[in-house]
């Protein structure tokens, strides 16, 4: 299979999944191996295709944020890692999706990675992961600061995060 036929069928893939897809499954249903999948990608994102990387896998951006601008609101937060998990409990517990997780450093500007978190299944299978592979969360980086874009049905579920959030003190002064 030639590389635009590949890639073709890696959208086509990407589209009749509801989760992501990991880079191995990709490259073991085109014939092909995990690093010329992320080749593929690279490419795909350079011809402004929307696709995300989340640490279960890749997934097409179903709705443009543009489509949801009235219900979508980044929450500057600062919390303890120990916090972490309670903090995106808080969010889809009253109807929020978790789009992404990014912080302002002071030397590389906005480091900015895709979460999709939208339920509490998502966000231990996230920390199960975070705890596995010894790393550090982003927020390390600027002392705890970091911010998150949060996706609702209603302007009204953002309030109720927000306040919410607030209350336990899981937002940034």
């Amino acid at each position: 299979m030639d590389g635009n036929k590949r890639r073709k069928k890696i959208i086509e893939i990407l589209n009749q999944e509801k989760g992501p897809v990991s880079g191995a499954e990709l490259a073991k249903r085109v014939g092909v191996s995990r690093q010329v999948v992320v080749q593929d990608v690279a490419l795909m994102r350079a011809e402004q295709e929307e696709i995300l990387s989340t640490n279960k896998g890749y997934v097409l951006r179903r709705q443009s944020a543009q489509e949801e601008a009235d219900c979508i609101r980044v929450f500057c937060a600062s919390h303890t890692t120990e916090d972490t998990l309670n903090e995106l409990y808080t969010i889809v517990d009253y109807g929020g999706r978790l789009l992404d997780v990014f912080i302002e450093h002071e030397v590389y500007g906005q480091i900015h990675v895709d979460l999709i978190i939208n339920n509490r299944l998502d966000a231990e299978e996230f920390m199960e992961a975070l705890k596995h592979s010894g790393d550090q969360p982003l927020k390390i980086l600027t002392n705890g600061c970091h911010y998150h874009t949060v996706a609702a049905d209603s302007k009204k579920n953002l309030d109720r995060i927000e306040q919410e959030l607030k209350k336990k003190g899981y937002l940034a002064k």
